[in-house]
């Protein structure tokens, strides 16, 4: 394998399925990067999930963050779990609404619920709804998957920034595709496409404040994370047996409350 140009396909172009991404150091936020520039046009928010270990080592997603990132605004329902096998349940289920963009499940390690079992689980799932499923991998191995596509991902030297070359610009990212299915593997140094950002709606959607009224926002608004709660067997506010609940303390000002 060699350095090339980027794939001509870029992957949020490709038919939804269940990709692995591994960051090659744990603290590196290029895999991150990288996913979110996979999210295409497809519209609904994201949900994110999280164990516990990687909310504690790599933080929550900041809706400010994500949109300065992004060039436009990103809503995104946001969970934290205790265990990996929270995740993945959380991550099934999920799948299952058509209403999400995608579905983010960041693991930490190699845990053992984390198997071949599971991911080909969340893969036919992904597959079968529609819906784009990314594992987000942190201190892990490269175990046995069943991922369609597997990519090993770390930070380059950024772009000048247009306006004052001695500042970084655009994040260039170095993915290396170790195992796919369906395409060549290979090496890439990789950004995200300014040219595909989406447009922000023209009429900006209703919002819960904190006090619990309604109101617009404005054009300088940043998306909305909102918390959920886990909560086995229940019904969630995605449209369908999703086993979440929103957790009434969740605010939409741009970040999470704990």
């Amino acid at each position: 394998m060699s350095h090339a140009e980027p794939s001509p396909t870029p992957v949020g172009d490709r038919p939804p399925t269940l990709c692995e991404v591994f960051a090659t150091t744990a603290a590196d936020g290029a895999a991150t990067g990288f996913v979110l520039a996979q999210l295409g046009s497809r519209p609904g928010p994201v949900l994110w999930v999280q164990d516990r270990v990687s909310r504690r080592e790599g933080g929550r997603p900041s809706a400010r963050g994500l949109a300065a990132a992004l060039g436009h605004p990103l809503d995104v329902l946001y969970l934290e779990v205790g265990r990996a096998v929270d995740v993945l349940w959380a991550m099934e289920e999920a799948l299952g609404c058509a209403a999400l963009s995608i579905v983010i499940g960041e693991v930490w390690g190699d845990p053992p619920a984390l198997g071949f079992t599971a991911t080909k689980r969340l893969a036919i799932r992904s597959e079968a709804r529609g819906v784009a499923a990314w594992l987000l991998r942190r201190a892990a191995a490269p175990d046995l998957s069943a991922a369609r596509e597997r990519w090993r991902v770390s930070s380059q030297p950024a772009l000048p920034h247009p306006d004052d070359p001695r500042t970084p610009g655009e994040a260039l990212w170095l993915a290396e595709l170790f195992r796919s299915r369906g395409r060549r593997t290979g090496i890439w140094v990789a950004r995200r496409d300014t040219t595909t950002r989406r447009s922000a709606p023209d009429s900006p959607p209703m919002r819960e404040t904190r006090s619990g009224s309604r109101t617009k926002d404005g054009p300088d608004r940043t998306g909305t994370i909102l918390r959920l709660a886990a909560r086995p067997g229940g019904f969630g506010s995605l449209g369908t047996q999703t086993g979440f609940a929103p957790d009434l303390r969740a605010v939409s000002d741009g970040s999470a409350v704990a």
